[in-house]
């Protein structure tokens, strides 16, 4: 775990050497990590930051999966209800154009922003900052990208999302009969591997890769 600073001798370290926690602010003497160690708080436990190894390609990798998941995610059946003999097949993408076209334009587009837009524009922000890292070009425009990702993460609300059809499919299982469909795995796959992302893609490393002060971030 990191030192905490003596306030005394502050002033005898420079900005690069110090790091203070996201959680309780607590100011540290920054430590050097060898591959496979992270650093936490000592006061709160908190992850500081991490050295993982093979970040790039393991991160690409997992962006790839998601882009190759998200259109079924999307477009593909997530369950099919059939009531009263009638038979109707439910996507998110007709989940958003049916709230449109009742007259809940704002919710509709709220919705398509937390389960489909932001999320789509975080994997691109994504692809783009790794490959700007692999391809060794553009790095500015990488920063540029990470910087968005950050600002539009909290807005990707998959999970929520996914709550939402559960609770559907819990409640109409009374009234109706429904099958579950292939959208909803690819959903919940498409969940999972952006959970995933987000461990294994160490922002420190990111950062760091893209500064140009670790050019061993693939490694």
């Amino acid at each position: 775990m990191p030192d905490p600073v003596d306030t005394l001798k502050v002033s005898d370290l420079s900005l690069d050497d110090l790091v203070a926690c996201h959680e309780c602010d607590l100011l540290m003497r920054k430590p050097e990590l060898a591959r496979g160690e992270k650093a936490l708080c000592p006061r709160c436990g908190y992850e500081l930051y991490a050295h993982r190894h093979n970040v790039v390609e393991r991160s690409l990798a997992l962006v790839i999966a998601a882009l190759l998941l998200y259109i079924p995610a999307n477009f593909l059946p997530i369950m099919q209800l059939n009531l009263l003999g009638q038979s109707s097949q439910d996507t998110v993408w007709s989940g958003v154009v049916a709230l449109f076209n009742t007259g809940m334009q704002g919710v509709a587009v709220v919705v398509f922003l937390c389960s489909m837009g932001i999320p789509l524009l975080k994997l691109i922000c994504q692809l783009a900052v790794l490959l700007s890292i692999r391809w060794n070009v553009g790095r500015s425009y990488g920063l540029l990208f990470y910087r968005i990702y950050h600002h539009l993460r909290d807005w990707g609300m998959l999970e929520v999302y996914l709550m939402g059809v559960l609770v559907a499919i819990v409640k109409l299982a009374d009234m109706a009969s429904i099958t579950v469909g292939l959208g909803l795995a690819c959903f919940v796959g498409l969940l999972m591997v952006q959970v995933l992302l987000e461990v294994v893609m160490s922002p420190h490393q990111i950062w760091q890769a893209l500064s140009g002060e670790d050019a061993h971030a693939g490694d």
